[in-house]
């Protein structure tokens, strides 16, 4: 298993990282097919009041170049780490959701004296079944360039159930038109390194601090997964969100970013 060494040399970083806010640096991970704004959004306003927020696009996402490779999970840990440290940051907590959660811990344990806390949010350590065969179909449909059906993937897989059963045709017409158009160039390359991520050994070296939030409405990633990170995490803190969905809406986010204010303030300062 790779990855489980520490304090590995830093590459020179070349994503395109959001920077805002002031005070102890958050690092941000967000998932396959995302990026910072539609992963984090709806709590950057808030969190950049007393955080300096350091979120890295994925190759393919934002303004990162796509990979010429395909991804690999210490090379992208790292990716992130050295862009916090390349924004002045020698210590953060790391926010992960989704595949964000897998690129996090492998941060945590290639980088320990780095990372200082933290939050995994709709995450695994191992595609699930389900998510293992979501992945496929992505990329399957992207070679095809069948992207309006990644598109209706992504809705289908997304939202949850109760979003699915109150929504209007017309209105998820206009949603997976939108998922479309912001569908980044490296959405393949991610769900690529969803099927082949595994952390799981990674989680018994863990000695940080670590909340794991688990979306209960999430049908992307199952909630087990969540449950089975907690589970293999020393001391980690589990919290469920009832009818979460995989993308968190605004209500879901926002008693979200009240378990993870009270979680970070237990947490000493990072350095700067």
């Amino acid at each position: 298993m790779t990855g489980m060494s520490t304090n590995h040399s830093l590459p020179k970083p070349y994503l395109d990282v959001v920077v805002q806010g002031s005070g102890p640096a958050l690092l941000l991970a967000h998932g396959a097919g995302g990026g910072i704004e539609g992963n984090f959004g709806l709590v950057l306003d808030d969190l950049a009041r007393d955080h300096t927020l350091i979120g890295p696009h994925y190759p393919g996402a934002g303004g990162s170049p796509v990979a010429t490779e395909p991804l690999q999970l210490d090379e992208l840990a790292d990716q992130l780490v050295d862009s916090a440290v390349a924004a002045g940051h020698e210590s953060f907590a790391m926010l992960g959701e989704s595949l964000g959660t897998a690129v996090a811990v492998r941060a945590a344990t290639r980088h320990p004296g780095r990372v200082t806390a933290l939050v995994l949010t709709a995450g695994f350590a191992v595609a699930d079944p389900v998510l293992a065969l979501a992945a496929q179909l992505i990329k399957t449909l992207a070679r095809a360039g069948a992207w309006s059906d990644v598109a209706r993937l992504a809705c289908l897989s997304c939202m949850s159930p109760a979003q699915l059963a109150e929504i209007t045709p017309a209105d998820l017409d206009a949603l997976v038109a939108q998922v479309q158009a912001g569908i980044p160039p490296g959405m393949l390359d991610h769900f690529d390194l969803v099927s082949r991520v595994d952390v799981r050994e990674d989680l018994g070296q863990l000695t940080v601090p670590t909340l794991v939030v688990a979306p209960t409405g999430d049908r992307l990633v199952l909630p087990d997964s969540s449950y089975r990170l907690a589970a293999g995490i020393p001391g980690a803190k589990l919290i469920e969100l009832s009818g979460g969905a995989h993308i968190l809406n605004e209500a879901d986010r926002m008693t979200w970013l009240r378990h993870t204010r009270e979680f970070l303030s237990t947490v000493p300062s990072q350095s700067a």
